[in-house]
């Protein structure tokens, strides 16, 4: 338990509170305290097989997060226009796959009913 402390105020500044206000540095927290549930899920469902499995989140955060790459969007797509030569291609491939299937697991079965149906089907009748 002290170790992910450790580990959640070292590699995620949760330990900067330099701000003049309490509830400044209180929301100063709640971002780096969510910043760790989304990289321990980043780690436990994306990474699970690959180099990153039981990688620090500081170590996450440095090889796969601050990367070098344009980023071009659309009305319907994010695109990283990735490095040739960076490293760790692969394994930001296999968590994209990884997170992609996770994502449809967890779709609701009747949302593509829902979307398709007009906006008036909604209404009780």
């Amino acid at each position: 338990m002290e170790n992910r402390i450790k580990e959640c105020q070292l590699d995620l500044y949760a330990d900067r509170t330099s701000a003049h206000t309490m509830r400044a540095n209180q929301l100063r927290l709640w971002f780096a305290s969510m910043a760790y549930v989304l990289i321990c899920a980043l780690r436990r469902i994306g990474l699970a097989h690959t180099q990153f499995a039981r990688a620090s989140c500081g170590t996450i955060r440095l090889k796969l997060l601050k990367i070098g790459a344009p980023v071009r969007t659309s009305a319907r797509r994010i695109k990283l226009a990735m490095p040739s030569a960076f490293p760790y291609q692969a394994d930001y491939h296999a968590a994209h796959v990884a997170l992609t299937a996770a994502a449809r697991r967890h779709e609701p079965e009747n949302a593509v009913k829902i979307i398709r149906q007009p906006p008036w089907a909604l209404l009780p009748p």
